[in-house]
């Protein structure tokens, strides 16, 4: 489960990469990863969250400069990182998923970036859909940001909508949230923080870690001329009942976790018919398991909530920056349904 630790001490970045039965995409990705990652700025690691099927023994085939480490079994996105960066000393790490195609120069900028400023905790890169190059990728983009309620969007992605990247988010910024698909972090502060909700296994949790990190304080930004191809949707379908439950889920749990006291009660009332909404929504258009994980997915949260009632006082006496800027204070629901804006730059 150890990684070199003497090469540790002489590179600044570790490449984390969480693997689950992944072989297949590994072989596709991690030649781009292996050729556009300088060997002695960085290192590649291959977190295995307790494979079943042969990624080890291909790894140490055909990558043998990949460093492994193997967890004892599926401890899901979330604590399956964490368990990873127990093992990592490096000054930054990666969050890279299995399924993204990295270009040259990749980690120039965010490197830069962060040694330019020790309040940045966390950076990504722009982030294009692999399979359809000339567009911002779904869970990404260009950089993320949330509405009061707890719906989240991108530069580049208003709900369903994702935009044809032609330059128009070439500035690097400030962010609520950088997706977990490629996430650059200070080693340090991602332990200091807490790390990932393992509670939520899977989706939303780097949503609420970046909520935390930039509420005490910190900076997230996006730096798009650091450019990288994301597949997307790789472990779960979009159509999944299994991730429509967890997206639900950990979406409240996030929003009990991080609200302010004098917004909670307001926004929660709001989502209880919001949710049902989309619940109806997903009955009428014959998606029965989808609405029945909405109703499943609130009464987790209300089953769960008292376990997080000492987290979010914790989150609360810790918090630096009540209102945060990058948190939008209307309704996204209403901007794209009612009055039809559908790009972030009409929002």
């Amino acid at each position: 489960m150890k990684t070199n630790e003497n090469s540790q001490q002489d590179k600044r970045v570790a490449v984390v990469i969480l693997n689950w039965n992944g072989r297949a995409l590994m072989e596709e990705f991690l030649p781009s990863v292996v050729a556009y990652t300088p060997s002695k700025q960085a290192e590649i690691i291959v977190a295995d969250n307790g494979s079943t099927d042969d990624s080890i023994e291909m790894l140490k085939t055909k990558f043998p400069m990949v460093h492994i480490i193997r967890l004892d079994k599926n401890y899901g996105f979330a604590e399956g990182y964490n368990q990873a960066l127990k093992h990592i000393r490096h000054e930054y790490a990666v969050l890279l998923n299995s399924d993204v195609e990295v270009t040259p120069g990749w980690l120039d900028a965010p490197v830069t970036a962060m040694d330019a400023d020790k309040t940045i905790a966390g950076v990504q890169p722009k982030i294009r859909a692999q399979r359809n190059k000339e567009y911002f990728e779904y869970a990404g983009a260009a950089g993320g940001y949330m509405d009061r309620y707890g719906y989240p969007y991108c530069r580049g992605r208003v709900l369903h909508i994702v935009e044809k990247d032609s330059g128009q988010y070439d500035t690097p910024t400030d962010l609520l949230w950088a997706t977990g698909a490629c996430l650059f972090v200070r080693t340090s502060i991602y332990k200091e923080v807490g790390g990932l909700d393992a509670g939520f296994f899977a989706h939303q949790e780097e949503i609420d870690m970046c909520w935390r990190l930039r509420s005490r304080g910190y900076r997230l930004v996006c730096m798009p001329s650091s450019v990288v191809y994301h597949v997307g949707g790789a472990t779960l379908n979009v159509e999944s009942p299994r991730k429509t439950f967890l997206n639900f889920r950990n979406n409240l749990l996030m929003l009990y976790k991080n609200l302010p006291e004098k917004d909670l009660k307001h926004v929660m009332r709001v989502r209880f018919w919001l949710d049902y909404i989309a619940a109806a929504k997903f009955l009428l258009t014959g998606h029965y398991s989808n609405a029945l994980a909405v109703y499943e997915a609130r009464k987790a949260f209300h089953e769960l909530k008292p376990l997080y009632v000492p987290v979010r006082q914790k989150n609360l006496a810790l918090t630096k920056l009540p209102d945060i800027p990058e948190l939008r204070k209307k309704s996204l629901i209403l901007a794209f349904y009612l009055q039809r804006k559908k790009r972030f730059t009409e929002l």
